[in-house]
């Protein structure tokens, strides 16, 4: 993490809400702004979801740039919140960055064709119909559980851990951790296991067992590949995001003030 920013070129995009797009045109002369492609830095008016949106964007085209998010959604949660607008290219200068590191989900269907993804927060096996999923797990080439019989399975990132991970009852991880949350989606068999931290190095591959009476979905956050038979996942070191945040309210404290919200 590091403090103190400097940019020569930013872009400005903003989701479609009504509420951003007047943010938007408030911001036109608070910059020179250029196109996403010569940008340097990108500033994302709009809420999570369209962060996520122009992150994913960005891991796409292979071309990663620091992000400073300016909440026009509820929750907000990677977002900055300022009181005014004012003032943009001085908050932006003293932003604190921090680094986020996704996962590569490589996903071999049954057909045995193959689809690779990255998520900024999980990727999640779930059923595709009302039958049980049973799926086998394994961490660094070794079996941990021959068979996982559940509505599903995922794998949060630290930054992720508070979203879907956190309503399935998995933990939420610091930003610094240098962990992943698997965690099991109402799992039937083993009935109490709940879930494991495993070092983020570890590399974890998730196979449908019975898969053509249980067939099971993958989703990359929000891209989804059906009728899977295995799925690999890692963490993506070589792309990286860095969002912004206004000193005091970074990602990694409001990690930390969700553990205790009752």
């Amino acid at each position: 993490m590091s403090q103190g920013q400097s940019f020569s070129a930013l872009a400005l995009l903003a989701s479609d809400a009504p509420r951003a797009q007047e943010a938007a045109g408030e911001l036109a002369g608070a910059a020179d702004w250029v196109p996403l492609e010569r940008a340097d830095a990108v500033v994302v008016l709009g809420g999570d979801g369209f962060m996520l949106q122009t992150l994913h964007q960005m891991l796409d085209s292979g071309r990663v740039i620091p992000a400073y998010g300016i909440n026009m959604g509820t929750v907000g949660f990677l977002m900055n919140r300022p009181k005014s607008r004012s003032k943009l290219l001085e908050r932006i200068a003293k932003s604190r960055a921090v680094a986020v590191d996704p996962l590569k989900m490589h996903a071999v269907t049954r057909s045995g064709g193959s689809e690779t993804f990255y998520a900024i927060n999980e990727v999640s096996l779930l059923r595709e119909t009302r039958q049980t999923a049973k799926i086998e797990v394994s961490v660094n080439d070794k079996v941990r559980i021959e068979e996982l019989v559940c509505d599903g399975v995922l794998v949060a990132t630290p930054a992720g851990s508070t979203a879907y991970n956190l309503s399935a009852s998995g933990p939420i991880l610091p930003l610094d951790s240098h962990l992943l949350a698997l965690t099991p989606i109402s799992p039937f068999r083993p009935r109490r296991w709940p879930g494991a931290l495993l070092p983020d190095r570890s590399v974890i591959t998730l196979r449908a067992l019975e898969a053509d009476r249980r067939p099971v979905a993958a989703v990359a956050d929000q891209k989804e590949v059906r009728d899977i038979a295995e799925v690999h996942l890692e963490i993506a070191r070589d792309r990286e995001l860095t969002l912004l945040f206004d000193p005091g309210h970074s990602l990694d404290e409001r990690i930390v003030a969700e553990q205790f919200i009752a």
